[in-house]
């Protein structure tokens, strides 16, 4: 009865023990952890057997095999003789007599049952424990480990940061006191470098780079600023040779060969060549200037542009390539002779192109420079007196630029407005000599008969297009002409003495005055 109880109680806390702490196996396998290292987890198996039970089981196999059984014996182990154990309602003599052995027995059972089962609980009772405190310890070991590869990597990048800045500190300073790269010769074929307005020796010599002319800006600098001449280097292009060392491009830059592409447009000169009729000398048209000012080197090795084309470019259908401004297209586009649609579009004045460029290429430079010039007189916001537009106020200074002297240019121009506005033929001579091959002052009978889209004589109103490069100054003088109401002029000496009137009778007589000088005798 007493190992029922024993055994009934063992059962019970087992089944306390397996409700208490029992393990969740869904639970692990939602449990999500940042770690790799599956807890150790200590509880004992629901199928492994107790001590108690393990002993149970054991008996009989030792019966089995000869061995003694522990705890009480049998009778058949206690002798045929041994009395009957006594029960409880025994005599008290009899019953300690007989029972001593059987009960002194018991109680020891009872007892490392008990520490074994005592033992048992408090080994389910830290499992759980045990099993927490190992999944902390994984984790921390985890963030550990991750915190020192972290440190692992931002130290390898401290380390190759300071090992460039080590190494680029060091060319630095290589560069700093080494002598600068350098060509040691001999020079190559000849390139065009530009030196803008305002450009330090650093600049020059960073474009000297680019060129390849020197094989370093920081050679160039040094050698320029041992050179006291390079304070005059002016804006413009030069043809230096290429692989110089950078003296030698220093001392190229200010030769006076050096400088290309420079051109000086003068006042009231015509895109082509003209001959004076009483010299016979030809007069250089602009795009002869242009031809002479595009040569790059001397002798054989000597590169132009030609005159021939030049002309061909300028005649071109193409009038955005050329440069041709937004407020002269269409009258550009309407002019009866192509070869002349340029005409007054490069201004009077002092022009640098590159000389390297495609003769179209020079021209649209030299169309797109002229154009911001005039435009810088205010010639778009200006016509509200004279009613011109732009490229009509063009023409008329062109005409003014070629018919007067510079203190007489807001005179002709009123001339011009007040005619104009009267539907009066301007009747400029040299509006019939720009359609001639050969010039001079005075015109005769038969060419100022003969009918040209220029010839002022033969139409009213302004000639085709502008008859000449005009200065700012002409132009200035058309977009706000002098006050009078003048209608006539003749020049009546060769020192340039105009005379101005509104009679008719009066400018007749004038125009004798300037047959007894000469100035009106033809040549022809």
């Amino acid at each position: 009865m007493t190992d029922r109880w024993t055994r009934a109680e063992e059962r019970f806390r087992q089944r306390e023990a397996d409700r208490r702490y029992r393990r969740n196996d869904q639970a692990w396998e939602d449990y999500d952890d940042d770690t790799n290292v599956i807890p150790r987890y200590t509880d004992e198996g629901p199928d492994e057997p107790l001590p108690a039970e393990r002993s149970r089981r054991a008996a009989p196999q030792r019966a089995e095999h000869g061995e003694p059984r522990r705890g009480r014996a049998s009778s058949a182990e206690r002798g045929e003789g041994a009395p009957p154990r006594r029960s409880r309602g025994d005599g008290l003599g009899g019953g300690r007599a007989g029972g001593g052995p059987a009960r002194s027995g018991r109680p020891r059972t009872q007892r490392g049952g008990s520490r074994g089962e005592e033992r048992r609980s408090e080994r389910q009772r830290s499992a759980p424990s045990r099993g927490r405190r190992s999944r902390a310890a994984s984790r921390k070991a985890a963030e550990r480990k991750k915190r020192r590869r972290y440190l692992w990597l931002i130290g390898a990048m401290f380390v190759v940061l300071f090992v460039g800045a080590a190494v680029f500190a060091g060319l630095k300073l290589a560069k700093m006191f080494g002598a600068p790269e350098d060509f040691a010769g001999p020079a190559g074929p000849l390139v065009v470098v530009q030196v803008h307005p305002g450009d330090t020796s650093n600049q020059i010599a960073d474009a000297m780079l680019q060129k390849g002319v020197v094989a370093s800006s920081q050679a160039f600098f040094q050698a320029a600023v041992r050179n006291t001449n390079m304070n005059a280097v002016q804006p413009g292009y030069y043809a230096i040779p290429s692989h110089s060392p950078a003296a030698q491009a220093v001392t190229a830059l200010l030769g006076k060969d050096s400088r290309v592409g420079n051109l000086v447009v003068s006042e009231g000169r015509q895109l082509h060549d003209q001959q004076d009729v009483n010299t016979g000398s030809r007069k250089d048209g602009i795009y002869r200037k242009i031809a002479d000012a595009s040569c790059v080197g001397t002798g054989p090795n000597k590169k132009c542009i030609a005159y021939d084309q030049l002309d061909a470019a300028g005649s071109g259908a193409d009038l955005a390539a050329l440069g041709v401004p937004s407020w002269a297209e269409q009258r550009v586009r309407d002019v009866p002779d192509r070869s002349r649609q340029l005409e007054g579009l490069i201004a009077a004045g002092t022009w640098d192109f590159d000389p390297s460029g495609t003769p179209q290429q020079i021209l649209q430079q030299l169309v797109s420079a002229s154009a911001r010039s005039y435009e810088s007189t205010g010639l778009l916001q200006s016509g509200g007196e004279t009613k011109l537009n732009p490229y009509q106020a063009l023409i008329a200074a062109s005409l003014v630029e070629r018919e007067a002297l510079p203190q007489d240019m807001g005179k002709v121009a009123r001339v011009i407005v007040n005619r104009l506005e009267v539907n009066q033929p301007l009747q400029f001579d040299s509006t019939v000599n720009y359609a001639l091959d050969r010039t001079e002052v005075a015109t005769t009978d038969t060419d100022r008969a003969k009918r040209t889209p220029w010839n002022t004589y033969a139409m009213p109103g302004l000639p085709a297009t502008p008859i000449s490069a005009p200065s700012l100054n002409a132009l200035r003088a058309v977009e706000n002409p002098e006050p009078g109401t003048w209608l006539y002029f003749v020049t009546i000496d060769k020192q340039g003495t105009t005379l101005f009137t509104e009679s008719y009778s009066e400018h007749l007589r004038n125009i004798e005055k300037a047959r007894q000088s000469g100035i009106l005798d033809s040549g022809r």
